[in-house]
């Protein structure tokens, strides 16, 4: 029987798991890397590759892959996305980046075949990479009245006034923390992946100390502080939430309801899979011990499309970056693919 006490207990338990988990080794580094992109990285050259006057084939296709470099969940992502977006990038490219940044995870895609098998692995990476592109046209598309204000309001720029050392310096600066990122977040052994976060935390602090001015490195922190304190309080208190609505809708509940490959199986794995909070690569084995409950191959690969893009905290955080109709569609085209893909993958291989 479902008590408040439990209620609340499920969501203290999440939220103690979110905390000690993944807020120093993810969030933390996302939060510094997003406020290094709002302070160093020039308007012009988020414009360049995202703008509304950017090559709409170079923008959509950096934004596409852009999350096989980054090990990171759907709450990680949320600062960079909205620093990039803070910066003048346009909608659609913008939202393709937030799509792929926890769904095309290499490790994942890698981790997804050997566990689950080739097909799902397959089947994971081809359909991430083309809802990323897809969803951010659509939502371009949709909202393109907004984007055409944008356009107008942007401005041309010429890169040969830019001091190529300067620049330099920047991108190597933000390299070495987007490592710092993937190195804590690997599964290095401790001995081994401390030292060398302490080891990068150490270069970043001297870079920031001998390439940049004292009033550039305050606008980084500035940034940074105020990225988290956008973020964070809405970030905990659906982390909270979602803990809450795992026991509401245990795996055991849901695997009843997604054990053949009917339309509505599909859509529960989807609806469910977004609602739930996924910490990067932690989707895999849960998915497995549904299979072993029955769960079938199709309503696996919607909650594999579904479930490590969104949850229910970056619901609510990416609502207050964009806004409540923006972020309703977005989450809205992600499940309704993720239905659609995972019945006809499900037929397929069926």
């Amino acid at each position: 029987m479902i008590t408040l006490h439990s209620l609340l207990l499920g969501g203290w338990q999440a939220l103690v798991d979110y905390v000690l988990r993944h807020t120093l080794t993810c969030l933390v580094p996302a939060f510094f890397i997003a406020g290094g992109i709002s302070a160093f990285v020039s308007k012009e050259s988020v414009l360049k590759y995202f703008g509304p006057r950017a090559n709409k084939v170079l923008s959509y296709s950096v934004a596409s892959i852009s999350g096989a470099i980054l090990a990171v969940c759907s709450c990680t992502v949320l600062p960079l996305f909205a620093g990039i977006h803070r910066r003048g990038a346009g909608l659609g490219p913008a939202i393709a980046f937030l799509y792929s940044g926890p769904a095309i995870n290499v490790l994942a895609i890698i981790y997804t075949a050997r566990l689950l098998g080739f097909d799902l692995g397959l089947a994971r990476a081809l359909f991430a990479v083309l809802f990323a592109a897809i969803i951010g046209l659509i939502m371009a598309l949709l909202f393109r009245r907004e984007e055409a204000e944008k356009k107008a309001n942007s401005t041309e720029f010429v890169l040969a006034e830019e001091n190529k050392g300067t620049d330099f310096h920047r991108l190597i600066f933000l390299l070495t923390l987007i490592a710092i990122l993937i190195t804590a977040t690997s599964k290095l052994v401790d001995i081994v992946k401390w030292p060398l976060v302490t080891s990068e935390i150490a270069v970043v602090v001297a870079m920031a100390l001998g390439w940049f001015e004292r009033r550039e490195v305050s606008d980084w922190l500035a940034e940074t502080w105020n990225l988290a304190r956008l973020i964070t309080p809405v970030l905990l208190v659906g982390v909270f939430a979602a803990g809450i609505v795992k026991v509401i809708l245990p795996p055991e509940w849901v695997s009843r309801f997604v054990g053949g490959n009917t339309l509505l199986g599909n859509f529960v794995a989807s609806f469910s899979g977004a609602l739930m909070y996924f910490a990067t690569l932690t989707e895999v084995p849960i998915v497995k011990s549904l299979m072993a409950l029955g769960m079938g191959k199709g309503p696996v690969l919607a909650l594999l499309l579904a479930g490590p893009a969104l949850s229910l905290p970056s619901m609510l955080a990416i609502q207050r970056i964009i806004g409540t109709k923006k972020m309703l569609t977005y989450v809205s085209l992600v499940v309704f693919f993720s239905t659609f893909v995972g019945f006809a993958f499900g037929n397929f291989v069926s």
